[in-house]
């Protein structure tokens, strides 16, 4: 692994920080970094799929949804939220770690340090105890220009009202508003942009979300997230949305620069593979997401058990299959994991089945696996952000027929969706045989993959989509302020 990496230094000093985040990326650390939403979005309706600039029953409901430009467009534009220069910004999460929200929060900070805006951070819960994933990402905030407030007292109080724009980041930190701002709410309200993420029902608490109806507006990762809050918002507590914008995430600029770099995805697979013990004309199907049973892992252990069995009846001639799941923890294992390893054990595939610890980075796998598996369920995902990173690497998808993924995925184009529950465990068998034996169509369905990426899911048109939205809000601000 060092000689490799001396010769790729060699090769490639021009694009060191490229070769540091390769390098920085091998190694297995404490915390699983998704860009994800933190939580599944589990809707049991199957939901319509709809284009990106498509408005949802717009005479009806407030839910708009932010185009996106072409890459011409981008090329001509300036950056879309250079008019956030100056502007002051407050943002409130309801937490600081490496959860799905907090770290697109941090993301939209660095993006409006980048044009000049003064950005001011505050976590609205902190553990009691010194935590050091907390100190890191505080420290990492203040390098790039972000200044980091206690959630209480006069500061943040002024900062509020001082701001030009409040975002709230998901649902929990609505808790903030009266505790701090007290009878000051009303006067920020107007100027509050509510970033939302979350899709389970214990959120769904008038205490979270009582100021919602009056803030400007609504931000929300996917339609099928905003018709769902839409809807039980009106049906379980009786208020209304405001208007509400779906803007799809994007990748990251360093997270394409691997995927895009053929030298480093091929240290990379060289190195995870070898670490995994399996041979690089084996074939990896992985899940990539924190060990729980609402992101499957059990039913796609039962599938890929399941394709085994299959490939054995029918005599096929495939390469070793293997499953990757990455997001367990070796230091402290909860119940649902030791049932994913007792029924590995009964069925005797502990050496297909390999279980990754919760890592910093997910280009490493991403490099080195041949199919993501986004299993996802009950109402799937909110987004899921792994899905248009593995696209990037040009990997194709199977995934839930829910939530999210079904607005990403292109059944039978870029991937291939089943049902959820136990329906859709047969169907994702079949549908790891079908990859496993058809090599152009994994390729082809990469391919296609990674260019629906190039067209919609890049860090520009996430920043184009989400400058749409800032503008109407700083301007809805400015309106009410003058009133």
């Amino acid at each position: 692994m060092v000689k490799h990496s001396q010769a790729w230094l060699a090769m490639r000093k021009k694009r060191w920080p490229l070769t540091l985040v390769a390098l920085l990326s091998l190694s297995t650390v404490t915390v699983l970094f998704i860009r994800t939403t933190s939580d599944s979005c589990n809707t049991r309706a199957k939901p319509q799929v709809r284009t990106q600039a498509q408005h949802l029953d717009e005479s009806h409901s407030p839910i708009r949804s932010s185009s996106s430009p072409s890459q011409q467009q981008q090329q001509q534009q300036p950056n879309p939220l250079e008019f956030m220069k100056s502007k002051l910004v407050l943002m409130v999460s309801h937490e600081l770690s490496l959860s799905g929200g907090p770290l697109l929060l941090m993301e939209l900070a660095f993006l409006l340090r980048a044009v000049g805006s003064d950005v001011v951070w505050i976590s609205n819960q902190k553990p009691p105890q010194p935590d050091q994933i907390i100190y890191s990402l505080e420290n990492k905030m203040l390098d790039r220009g972000v200044q980091v407030l206690p959630a209480r007292g006069e500061k943040a109080v002024d900062t509020a009202l001082k701001a030009d724009l409040v975002i709230l980041n998901t649902a929990v930190a609505g808790k903030w508003l009266d505790a701090v701002l007290k009878e000051k709410v009303s006067e920020v309200l107007p100027k509050v942009l509510w970033w939302i993420h979350e899709m389970r029902g214990h959120y769904f608490k008038v205490e979270y979300v009582k100021h919602l109806p009056f803030v400007a507006g609504a931000m929300i990762d996917s339609h099928t997230t905003a018709e769902y809050w839409k809807n039980r918002t009106r049906e379980r507590l009786g208020i209304k949305m405001p208007e509400t914008y779906v803007v799809h995430l994007g990748n990251s600029k360093e997270l394409m620069e691997v995927a895009e770099d053929s030298v480093a995805k091929r240290v990379l697979r060289e190195h995870v593979r070898q670490s995994l013990g399996v041979r690089n004309d084996d074939l990896l199907f992985a899940i990539i997401n924190s060990v729980s049973r609402g992101k499957g892992q059990d039913l796609f252990l039962r599938s890929f058990h399941e394709s085994l069995l299959l490939i054995q009846e029918k005599k096929l001639q495939v390469p070793s299959l293997h499953a990757v799941v990455v997001g367990s923890d070796m230091n402290a294992q909860t119940k649902f994991e030791m049932e994913l390893r007792k029924f590995v054990m009964e069925k005797k595939i502990q050496d297909r089945v390999h279980f990754v610890n919760k890592t910093l980075a997910v280009a490493p796998y991403l490099a080195s696996i041949d199919v993501l598996v986004q299993n996802s369920q009950a109402r799937g995902e909110c987004f899921g952000r792994i899905t248009i990173e593995a696209m990037a690497f040009r990997l194709p998808v199977l995934g839930t027929a829910a939530g999210g993924t079904m607005e990403i995925v292109i059944n039978r184009t870029t991937g291939l969706l089943h049902p959820v529950g136990k329906e859709g465990v047969t169907p994702l068998a079949n549908n790891i045989v079908n990859l496993a034996t058809h090599v152009e169509r994994r390729f082809t369905m990469g391919k296609k993959g990674y260019e629906r990426v190039k067209e919609r899911f890049l860090e520009p048109h996430m920043a184009q989509r989400i400058a749409l939205v800032l503008k109407e809000v700083l301007r809805k601000g400015s309106r009410k302020q003058l009133n």
